[in-house]
């Protein structure tokens, strides 16, 4: 496969944050922040106003009204937060009404991202996806960040010489579950531009099983196992050796591995900075849909995890 410049576009864009003051929305809020100033974007906090619905009682309406009025003076304070803590990143808000998942797709058009919360199920259990944020990742084709509530900046950084989180050591690896059977190129140099944007390892994973028929059917002497695996070690070079040249500055660390790859991207996600997994734009019968793999990183990683969504 040819690879020619860099796939990714050079001109400030911005990034998008479903926000409603959740603790997730606001871990995602900060992330969106951190990224903007390594990519030189500007940030925009999307709030989703609902309507009061009609009729109801004066207290309980002027209880929501109440609510809606710190609602929408929320996101003014977490702009300003995040501007306080990343002076060079230009942070926005817009308060549309409408459905939550049409209004973020609608916002997500041309942004570079769109980054969204996720509730942290606790313990190493990871993720827990609201409905919102899986229609909106299986939708969009904007690359789409889950964040975790409690996410924070050291979580994404080598432990320093104590041992301790830090925010001034190198950044964990970026981590990509790929699939040597169909490479996108849209999907591999999102992970190496992250890759190369926090100066970290890039750790290619690749996980493979060993048809039915090759257990039963090998002759005495041969096995099937070594010989498979080289196969795919190779396959898995071969496919990243032009990304190599083209990113020289990425160190790149294959991971070829027997076994479901969510399984293995789920392990690696715990010592990641970001974990980045494909999902195919086209349409089946039932509509588009997120696939197996990126369902399983999406609710059981520990790191944040960037689905891009590709041919």
């Amino acid at each position: 496969m040819a690879v020619h410049q860099h796939i990714m576009d050079s001109t400030p864009g911005t990034i998008v944050v479903g926000f409603d003051g959740s603790a997730e929305s606001r871990a995602a809020a900060d992330w969106a922040a951190r990224e903007a100033a390594l990519r030189g974007a500007a940030v925009k906090l999307v709030h989703v106003r609902q309507p009061v619905p009609e009729p109801m009682g004066e207290s309980l309406r002027q209880a929501l009204e109440a609510h809606r009025h710190w609602a929408e003076r929320l996101p003014q304070e977490t702009a300003q937060e995040l501007r306080t803590r990343h002076p060079g990143v230009d942070v926005g808000t817009e308060q549309p009404g409408g459905a939550a998942a049409d209004v973020l797709l609608e916002a997500a058009r041309d942004a570079e991202l769109l980054v969204l919360g996720s509730r942290a199920l606790g313990g190493l259990a990871g993720f827990l996806v609201g409905s919102v944020g899986r229609s909106v990742a299986g939708r969009t084709g904007t690359p789409v960040v889950l964040v975790r509530a409690g996410e924070k900046a050291a979580d994404e950084h080598l432990a320093d010489v104590t041992g301790a989180p830090s925010e001034t050591t190198g950044f964990r690896p970026v981590v990509l579950g790929l699939d040597t059977g169909a490479p996108d190129g849209k999907l591999i140099a999102f992970a190496f531009e992250e890759a190369l944007r926090r100066t970290a390892p890039l750790v290619v994973v690749q996980g493979w099983n060993l048809a039915p028929y090759y257990l039963y059917s090998a002759a005495p002497g041969i096995e099937p196992f070594e010989e498979i695996a080289r196969d795919q070690a190779a396959a898995l070079t071969e496919t990243l050796r032009p990304w190599r040249e083209k990113y020289p500055d990425v160190e790149v660390v294959e991971a070829s591995r027997q076994g479901g790859p969510a399984e293995h991207l789920i392990d690696a996600s715990g010592q990641a900075s970001l974990v980045v997994v494909g999902r195919r734009t086209r349409r089946g019968p039932l509509g588009t849909h997120i696939g197996s793999v990126a369902q399983a990183v999406m609710h059981h990683a520990t790191a944040p995890v960037a689905v891009v969504p590709h041919d």
